[in-house]
């Protein structure tokens, strides 16, 4: 079974056969990510470490749209949107609020967690699951409401 980041080259083959300038671009953004992590880190990306990579363009992506939409900046917004599309093909099914729900109910059970003194506890046993499934500021509000 191919890694990730195999399917982003193949896919980036893909885009340039078919000429797709736009979704070329954004698949070459995320292959610098992956080698500047690379570099800097002298490891091999696994699928996980992929995954959190990509999430986290996915975020700045969505702050960046958020951003040029108040400021009138609809093509630029739009050019952010796209990039969050082509991203987002290559992450997981997102996880349901009732999924993500149950997870930081096992976590707290498991972990004994009470208090909010606990969060970063849970947060962390939670992290892997949910990563790239769900945005992690809404799981921490969850975990918030749940340890209050």
């Amino acid at each position: 079974m191919p890694t990730l980041v195999d399917t982003i080259k193949a896919s980036v083959k893909e885009a340039m056969r078919a000429k797709d300038k736009q979704r070329l671009g954004t698949l070459r953004l995320i292959q610098a990510e992956f080698k500047r992590i690379e570099v800097d880190e002298r490891i091999d990306i696994d699928d996980a470490r992929a995954i959190a990579i990509m999430d986290k363009m996915l975020k700045q992506r969505r702050d960046s749209a958020e951003q040029y939409q108040n400021a009138g900046r609809d093509e630029l917004a739009e050019q952010e949107l796209s990039e969050i599309a082509v991203i987002g093909e290559f992450l997981p099914e997102p996880l349901s609020v009732d999924a993500i729900d149950e997870l930081i109910k096992v976590a707290i059970e498991s972990s004994g967690a009470s208090g909010m003194q606990a969060m970063g506890t849970v947060m962390a046993a939670i992290r892997p699951q949910v990563q790239g499934r769900a945005d992690m500021a809404e799981v921490s509000k969850q975990v918030k409401m749940l340890l209050s």
